[in-house]
């Protein structure tokens, strides 16, 4: 592309952006629909931070309200208990709740995320996986990190019986590494760096990449296909503008988070996230896999079939946004 094309195109989304902005500003009508959204995975889900940052919502016609919740659990059981319509949260959160058979459905896809931490000290001796073996590992049970976890395990041949598992909330684990009560951590990729600081010259890493989790936009008994649609109708919007200025976006989330995130982090991590809002036949085998591990981890009944699990991809929504954007059959 030419120099002048390439500079007209630059100031074309710039001033779509700023149309869009100002058109937002306009309060809620009468009679459009109220959704609360529960969220609890800044990052995960910036799509929608965005859209609140930017007050994209009554631009789509729809008045959305977020509550923050510390993990995608917490949001989850405000989803099922009817406290909101719709929820931001893991995989295998979603999936746990369809096997316990709850009223729960996935519409989106809001994102992929494969950069994972086993984060230790430099005085225990893990430096490969491998070296896991007999020691005592701290993480938030019920959550990503943990089937994150039992892949590193698979990875080295290992399973959760050769370790000792250490129920944590997601920001213990910094402090339970500084006191030597666990031997390794797992958590939330925004505790990382708290554990780099908190540890110091003592602090050490292993990376893993084999395991993608997704972020979803899941809807409970409460939701309507009118209030969701809207909804997603805005995510889009804040979708084309993080594609546009991902470092305005990374604001977005940065102020959203209301001091929950730091920018350090916030710059550093973003970029590794993967965002578009999607129901995909990947996303339906990622399902299917953790289904089939929760099973048998966590003995929870429910089918972890293809078919059962298809049903709980509910398309309509995303599909009367974005038709190309669901894959899945």
């Amino acid at each position: 592309m030419s120099r002048p094309r390439t500079a007209l195109a630059l100031l074309l989304a710039t001033l779509l952006t700023t149309v869009a902005t100002a058109c937002s500003t306009t309060p809620a009508a009468a009679g459009d629909p109220t959704v609360t959204i529960a969220g609890g995975d800044y990052l995960g889900g910036a799509p929608v931070y965005v859209a609140e940052d930017h007050r994209l919502w009554s631009t789509e016609h729809v008045e959305a309200k977020l509550q923050a919740f510390g993990t995608g659990r917490d949001a989850l059981n405000a989803v099922l208990g009817g406290q909101a319509q719709l929820g931001i949260v893991g995989d295998l959160p979603a999936v746990t709740a369809a096997l316990t058979g709850r009223d729960l459905h996935i519409v989106a896809d809001l994102s992929r995320f494969s950069d994972w931490r086993l984060l230790t000290r430099t005085d225990r001796g893990i430096t490969g996986f491998d070296r896991l073996k007999g020691h005592r590992i701290g993480l938030p049970q019920g959550t990503n990190v943990e089937y994150a976890l039992s892949r590193i395990l698979a990875s080295t041949g290992l399973t959760a019986g050769d370790i000792h598992i250490v129920n944590l909330a997601p920001n213990q684990v910094p402090a339970a590494l500084a006191r030597g009560d666990i031997d390794a951590g797992a958590t939330f990729p925004s505790f990382y760096d708290a554990t780099r600081t908190v540890l110091g010259d003592r602090y050490a890493e292993l990376r893993f990449t084999g395991y993608t989790a997704h972020t979803l936009l899941v809807a409970g008994p409460a939701a309507t296909d009118v209030g969701t649609t809207a909804v997603l109708r805005a995510v889009l919007r804040a979708q084309a503008e993080l594609t546009a200025d991902p470092a305005a976006a990374r604001r977005a989330v940065l102020a959203q988070s209301h001091g929950t995130l730091q920018s350090g982090y916030v710059n550093v991590v973003q970029p590794a996230y993967e965002y578009r809002p999607t129901l995909s036949a990947e996303l339906l085998q990622q399902l299917q896999d953790e289904a089939g591990w929760a099973k048998v981890a966590q003995g929870l009944p429910g089918a972890a079939d293809r078919a059962a699990l298809l049903g709980r991809l509910h398309t309509g929504p995303l599909a009367a946004v974005d038709p190309a954007a669901v894959t899945v059959r």
